[in-house]
């Protein structure tokens, strides 16, 4: 089967390898689309794993299923989430299912950009979910991004007069604008250093967006919060620069979520007695579990979150190198989607 096959950044290749064989737990699913993260365009990640195939935002049609397979048959449309927790250690009974030591060792085999991957017995069994009719198989690449999204504003705690800031206008910034006002967030105030960006924040409900290489966050936000300043900043763009920014628009009691990871040599320097006397709240979150992709896949199928509208490029599994490039370098892209076969 072909797949695509990650040995950097810049070099992403098609390649022949054998189809997974599964065993009477698992099912074989013929991959239809799957949309590439932020974390695959993250080089430093990445290359001590390369070569790899990437791939987590997966969907499509079980082909093939293991004789003790219950509750799937072939035909079946699905999401399938590439990390399961095993929901019995100390951190799965704390409800910290990201930590989780099976969390980390789980995953879809080969990966999502390949014409056919195998899901391994604990996905199957915890995380892979039926697609309703009507959601389409690209909408459905979006549970993943969404569920990592809600897990965060859920971390975080959104009041109905909270003042939400999200710094990053990508894919997860503008699906974070859109939960934080479904969340029931009174203003939100989006900032980018690109006008396309901001232009989708706008569509999917921020009520302020902010260009910072024009005007000053801080200004706008001390402005929009009578001088109090924004009670969550949401950082989706990894980049020191952003977490200062979030930081110093803070209100007192204000929450920092941390949602995208810089290069491991770079640090945010914060003193501690600004965080006692002003009791500032840093929150980290990655990733998500079987709670919220269930939720994420709620809300798009009532068409509360209208996803479709972030997919801003398709490419085939053969162009899956231009897929890459587009999603690195075109900052008009929001969410770059590979397509399986018809």
């Amino acid at each position: 089967m072909k797949a695509a096959v990650y040995y950097s950044q810049k070099d992403v290749r098609i390649e022949e390898i054998p189809a997974p064989e599964i065993g009477a737990d698992e099912v074989l699913v013929e991959m239809k689309a799957c949309g590439i993260c932020g974390s695959d365009l993250m080089d430093w990640y990445l290359k001590n794993r390369a070569p790899l195939v990437l791939g987590h935002e997966p969907s499509g049609v079980i082909v093939e299923k293991g004789e003790d397979v219950e509750g799937f048959k072939v035909g079946d449309r699905v999401f399938v989430h590439h990390h399961v927790a095993c929901l019995k250690c100390h951190y799965c009974q704390r409800g910290d299912f990201t930590l989780c030591e099976q969390f980390h060792k789980t995953n879809i085999i080969p990966g999502g950009f390949a014409e056919y991957f195998k899901v391994p017995p604990p996905n199957l069994k915890l995380d892979t979910l039926k697609i309703p009719e009507n959601i389409s198989f690209e909408e459905a690449t979006l549970i993943e991004p969404v569920g990592c999204c809600i897990r965060a504003l859920k971390k975080c705690e959104i009041h109905r007069s909270d003042v939400v800031a999200i710094i990053g206008a990508g894919a997860t910034g503008v699906i974070h604008t859109a939960l934080s006002k479904i969340f029931g967030a009174e203003k939100v105030i989006v900032s980018d250093l690109f006008e396309s960006r901001l232009e989708y924040a706008e569509r999917f409900g921020a009520d302020v967006v902010v260009d910072p290489q024009k005007t000053s966050l801080t200004d706008v936000v001390m402005a929009e919060t009578s001088g109090r300043g924004a009670d969550l900043a949401v950082i989706t763009a990894p980049s020191i620069e952003a977490y200062k920014a979030g930081v110093s628009i803070l209100r007192k009691g204000g929450k920092l979520c941390v949602f995208a990871p810089t290069r491991p040599e770079e640090s945010l320097e914060i003193s501690p007695k600004q965080l006692f006397f002003n009791e500032l709240q840093i929150i980290p979150s990655y990733s998500t579990s079987h709670v919220e992709t269930r939720e994420a896949l709620e809300l798009i199928k009532t068409g509360k979150l209208k996803v479709k509208a972030l997919i801003t490029h398709r490419f085939s599994l053969e162009d899956v190198a231009k897929a890459f490039k587009t999603a690195l370098e075109d900052k008009r892209s929001l969410k770059v989607v590979v397509l399986g076969k018809v």
